[in-house]
Formats: structure tokens, C-alpha cells, sequence
């Protein structure tokens, strides 16, 4: 069954990800607390799945996601779909496109992770996150 492996949020724009052990989501906000959070946004919630993060060598939270889940083909997600994780309601909104912070990483990241960096979800329904818990992909 997919589970949440690791929660993430950024306390501050460019400061590194903070790893929690639970976190509320806000219903078209975002994670509470997490800098990159915006009302009425599609780029809410950053989902990577560890099969990808082993299949690159990289570790949770590395690639800046909010959601590191584990047993769910992320990058197989498609826009529309729904998810629900722990308490919270969420909706598949678009790929996550790499960006320049990937070279920093490793040169050559960027190109390499393209198509694999995750799918960004927006919070139809707000509710706790806690790792462990279950995602079910409703439709």
C-alpha cells in the first residue's frame, strides 16, 4: 500500500527543507508553515517517490519535495486525479519541471531528472499528515 515515507517544508525561501514528523495542510494554501505555500496556487504540495530518489542516488528531501512517498508511481500521475493522504484531500495538478537548483546537487542532474522530479498537488481538503500514513489515489 503507498504510504507517506517523509513530510518536508521550507521555513524560509532558500534556507534547507525541514523534515517533520507531521504537518497540517491547508485547504488551497499549502503546507502550514512552509514558505513556498500560496493561496489559489497548482505548485502547492511537491510529491517524489523513493523508488525515483534510489533509482538517482538522492536522498529524501534532497530535491526540495514536500512528500516523499513510497510504494506510488508519482511521475505517474496524471493532472485531475485525486489522492488521499492521511486527513488531507489533494489534487494532481502538473509535472514539476527541473530547475537550476538541481545542478547545485550534481552536475548533470537537471537533464537527468527531467520527467521524474515529482508532480505538484494543490489542498482541496486540509487535514493532518503524519509519515506512515496511507495515500489511497481515489480517481
Amino acid at each position: 500500500m503507498p504510504r507517506v515515507l517523509k513530510l518536508f517544508r521550507a521555513p524560509k525561501r532558500g534556507f534547507p527543507m525541514e523534515e517533520l514528523p507531521e504537518v497540517t495542510a491547508i485547504q488551497d494554501f499549502g503546507f502550514e508553515g512552509c514558505s513556498h505555500k500560496s493561496p489559489g496556487a497548482q505548485r502547492q504540495v511537491l510529491l517524489v517517490d523513493r523508488e525515483t530518489l534510489d533509482a538517482l542516488e538522492l536522498g529524501p528531501g534532497m530535491i526540495r519535495e514536500n512528500i516523499t512517498t513510497e510504494g506510488l508511481n508519482v511521475n505517474g500521475l496524471q493532472p485531475g486525479e485525486s489522492l488521499r493522504v492521511g486527513q488531507a484531500l489533494l489534487e494532481v495538478t502538473m509535472a514539476c519541471t527541473p530547475c537550476g537548483q538541481m545542478e547545485g546537487l550534481r552536475p548533470g542532474l537537471r537533464k537527468e531528472i527531467r520527467g521524474r522530479r515529482g508532480m505538484f498537488c494543490r489542498v482541496v481538503k486540509a487535514g493532518t499528515i503524519r509519515q506512515g500514513d496511507a495515500i489511497d489515489k481515489l480517481a
